[in-house]
């Protein structure tokens, strides 16, 4: 039998993005996990953000895949704040789903395994917000050498996700 885990990740992805998905849900597949997301392999009967707390609950673990599904060239940051900033450089952001999703599994207490592009930051995807080290989306092609880090990341996250299972 499988161990369901939720997996935060947007169904609208670029070729490159849909590669490293492909690659993580191996590695949940090898480990014998199953994916679990809303839009993916769940659809709601109720509204989403309940049926991301009733999916979560029948789960042990959540990955979160923090893809940049929105880029803007400039803006401003806390606008009208002493803190005011002019950005004149690309800003990339998650889907806003990931920060949802990854807040009502941290507060079912489930292991979690969080990866993000290059440039994604806010939120669940800042250093310190959780107990949980933040890891970049692994590059594609994946060299021998970093598929086998990958590799004990996701052993490393197996072996909590495996003891809330059986606790």
């Amino acid at each position: 039998m499988k161990i369901p885990v939720f997996v935060s990740c947007p169904t609208i992805l670029n070729n490159k993005q849909e590669a490293i998905r492909s690659l993580i849900f191996e590695e949940l597949e090898s480990l014998n996990l199953e994916p679990r997301s809303l839009g993916r392999t769940d659809y709601p009967r109720d509204f989403p953000l309940r049926e991301v707390f009733v999916l979560g609950r029948h789960c042990s673990g959540g990955v979160i895949m923090g893809f940049s599904q929105f880029e803007t060239s400039s803006g401003i940051i806390k606008k009208g704040t002493n803190e005011e900033k002019l950005i004149n450089n690309a800003i990339l952001f998650p889907s806003s789903w990931n920060q949802l999703e990854a807040g009502l599994l941290f507060a079912l207490g489930l292991p979690l395994l969080i990866f993000r592009e290059d440039g994604i930051e806010g939120g669940i995807f800042d250093p310190g917000v959780t107990d949980v080290f933040i890891h970049y989306m692994p590059d594609i092609p994946i060299s021998k050498v970093k598929g086998e880090e990958l590799r004990e990341v996701f052993l490393s996250w197996h072996s909590l996700v495996r003891s809330h299972y059986y606790d």
